[in-house]
């Protein structure tokens, strides 16, 4: 029984060695590594990163790629790039971004604004790299299918402009600032105005420059990431007469509308000529029928002896002799 106690005690022992040997031949490289360049990273720390889920390799790689570059900000610390890592920020690209902006020499950036930019969701290798080497944008950009900025001078010329911003980042901006297609949108918005507050189109063909000069007087990466660095009209054109053909249809439209006020006034006329004629046809009608009553009213007379039958022949030969009157002069008008 006791040899059995021994024989399981012993390979109990065996296999903790085994399992120390392990940790010591996985761990021992980083331990060296972190040791002699003074990234100050002990043993038991690169165990704890395990446990913690935390690859060791990635750490110990970042700070001394911190030391050896001399980065001078103290939050850079093993707890402090661990709890980035399991924050789920990209800790080489922070220390990378922070080595660029270091060695550059004219770009303040912490450890703190940098993990902040980066659990953003944003690229601060590439904000770094962009504030060191300005990048260019075109306005508008090619992916929106319109190759060209359409504006109309004040004399109704269009022009069409093509622009080319140099953007700088703004790191300190960077988190809650505007993204690029607000300043193209800016810088869109500032060029067609620019043209519109022209006289002519040919004051800004002559004077390119001074679109630019308007556009960027007017502050417009206020609240954005990016800083502008300069605006310049790579290519502009003269479009169609916008004015003229405005004019144009207006006239047209003027027509039309002198047209319909015509025609109502013909209908207007043409009601009122159907309705004189009926008030003639109703006149002629109470003539007609006026001219019925005399025959009775005769008749009453000559019954009654208020009208004798000599009294009634004189009376028809004053009628005839006014029916010749009237031939007679009808005819002479139609001789002369």
């Amino acid at each position: 029984m006791g040899m059995i106690v021994t024989v399981v005690g012993i390979g109990f022992a065996i296999f903790l060695c085994l399992i120390l040997a392990g940790i010591v031949i996985y761990f021992f490289p980083l331990w060296i590594q972190s040791k002699l360049t003074g990234a100050g990273i002990g043993f038991g720390d690169l165990i704890g990163m395990t446990l913690r889920k935390v690859r060791p390799g990635v750490i110990v790689q970042c700070k001394i790629m911190a030391v050896q570059s001399g980065l001078p900000d103290p939050e850079i610390t093993a707890k402090n790039l661990e709890a980035h890592y399991l924050a789920g920020g990209n800790v080489p690209q922070i220390i990378r971004a922070l080595i660029a902006a270091n060695k550059a020499k004219t770009i303040q950036l912490s450890y703190r604004e940098a993990t902040a930019i980066d659990l953003a969701g944003r690229d601060v290798l590439e904000a770094v790299q962009t504030s060191v080497y300005p990048r260019v944008i075109d306005c508008p950009p090619q992916t929106r299918g319109r190759a060209t900025l359409d504006a109309m001078a004040k004399d109704g010329i269009q022009l069409k402009v093509t622009a080319r911003v140099t953007v700088r980042s703004n790191l300190q901006q960077l988190i809650g600032g505007a993204t690029e297609e607000t300043i193209m949108a800016r810088v869109g918005e500032g060029i067609v105005s620019a043209i519109g507050s022209a006289a002519s189109h040919k004051a800004v063909l002559e004077n390119p420059d001074m679109i630019s000069k308007t556009v960027l007087s007017r502050r417009l990466d206020a609240e954005t990431a990016f800083e502008i660095v300069s605006i310049d009209i790579a290519d502009i054109d003269v479009g169609q007469n916008i004015g003229a053909r405005l004019r144009a249809d207006q006239a047209e439209a003027d027509t039309q509308v002198a047209r319909a006020r015509s025609e109502g006034r013909r209908a207007e006329a043409v009601a009122t000529e159907q309705e004189n004629k009926a008030e003639i046809e109703r006149s002629r009608a109470k003539l007609v029928e006026a001219e019925a009553q005399v025959p009775l009213s005769v008749a009453e007379s000559l019954e009654s002896g208020t009208l004798g039958i000599l009294d009634l022949y004189k009376l028809r030969n004053i009628q005839a002799d006014t029916e010749m009157r009237k031939g007679i002069a009808k005819s002479s008008g139609q001789a002369t």
